[in-house]
């Protein structure tokens, strides 16, 4: 598996290697909500399929990756409000985080200024050494600019990408505003809060996301949400 993020737990004096971060939410949040489902029981409801496609290259796909296995776990939640979730997390997967490069990389400069964010929030600078920094840092911008290119024409975003950012940031703000609540969940983030702001906090530090606050009300849904994960307030409803 050559993606990430890769979660690797040790159970039973065994190792589990969970993949997708998709499913990394949805079998360990199953496996805390179910006390008593084992973890080897939880990742047998998540198998991975292999198949090739229209161009004869293999894929592989994970099943059941946005479902939460409650088993006997009686949840006080209902049956819309579970699809619902379900639905808005796809959503995230398919929709939402295609808009993300094209406009982080949108230009030679932003590129290069979100590649030297990353070396700040990722602390680089103790991790490698100077010539591999400047390697990445470099090289990496240059690459993922053309890259951006590419991404953009096959997600079919629009001309301005920024625009396309904008629309799906407004598309999740106005859905939330019609619940009348203040997180997609409610009153509290459900998984699909948390996906939501996993995708946007990946590009927190550069000018895509300083402009989606400036230019939609993404920022004040953003900020609560920061501030509840800081507090680990997703405890509460285990």
């Amino acid at each position: 598996y050559k993606k990430v993020p890769v979660v690797v737990v040790e159970y039973k004096d065994k190792l589990y290697q969970v993949n997708d971060s998709s499913v990394i939410m949805s079998a360990l949040y199953s496996k805390l909500v179910d006390e008593n489902s084992g973890l080897d029981l939880v990742m047998e409801c998540y198998p991975t399929i292999r198949y090739y496609d229209d161009d004869g290259k293999e894929k592989q796909d994970i099943q059941n990756k946005y479902f939460l296995m409650y088993n006997d776990a009686k949840v006080n939640r209902t049956k819309e409000d579970i699809v619902e979730e379900r639905r808005w997390r796809r959503w995230v997967d398919d929709v939402l985080v295609h808009t993300l490069s094209p406009n982080v990389y949108r230009s030679p400069g932003e590129s290069l200024a979100a590649f030297q964010w990353f070396d700040k929030a990722g602390n680089w600078p103790q991790l490698f050494q100077s010539w591999e920094r400047y390697l990445v840092i470099y090289f990496g911008a240059f690459v993922m600019f053309l890259i951006a290119k590419r991404l953009k024409k096959r997600h079919n975003l629009k001309d301005d990408v920024r625009q396309s950012l904008y629309d799906e940031c407004n598309h999740w703000m106005k859905s939330i505003k019609k619940k009348g609540t203040p997180f997609m969940g409610g009153d509290k983030p459900n998984l699909a809060d948390l996906a939501v702001f996993g995708v946007l906090s990946a590009i927190e530090g550069c000018e895509a996301f300083q402009d989606a606050r400036v230019n939609t009300n993404i920022g004040t849904w953003f900020d609560n949400m920061k501030e509840v994960v800081a507090r680990r307030q997703g405890q509460l409803n285990l």
